[in-house]
């Protein structure tokens, strides 16, 4: 799912100018293959419904049958991991109720894991020869 998003956007709020971007990964619970068809369809409907409850930007996604993988603009002043919750539950309950299916084959749908990683333009090198050469400027 490619939503057509420039990769590097900043966001003017306040007094803060910023561009936080995150890859996210989580799984059903026992990392069952549960995540076809309708199920997928629906997800990816839920993620789009969901940034615009939470605040977050959805800039990609693509859910495979037993992982889901986001790429995600978060405000600097939300914490990631809350926002990862807020999507698994949001996601979960909706999911649970329009397909029970879902119910019989696991316990809750989401594991409590999750990998994050941040996602930059340049890498770690870049930004340390930037600070260092500043007085040179």
């Amino acid at each position: 799912m490619n939503l057509e998003q420039p990769m590097k956007e900043y966001t003017h709020e306040g007094h803060a100018v910023y561009s936080c971007q995150y890859h996210i990964v989580f799984c059903p619970k026992y990392r069952r293959k549960l995540l076809e068809g309708d199920i997928a369809i629906r997800l990816k409907e839920l993620f789009l419904e969901a940034q615009k409850i939470y605040g977050y930007t959805l800039i990609d996604c693509e859910i495979m049958p037993d992982h889901v993988h986001m790429l995600v603009g978060i405000k600097p002043t939300e914490r990631v991991t809350d926002m990862i919750g807020r999507i698994k539950g949001y996601t979960s309950h909706i999911l649970r109720n329009e397909f029970p299916t879902i119910n019989k084959r696991v316990p809750t749908l989401w594991t409590r894991g999750k990998f994050v990683s941040t996602c930059g333009i340049v890498s770690l090198e870049v930004i340390k020869n930037y600070i260092i050469n500043q007085k040179g400027k």
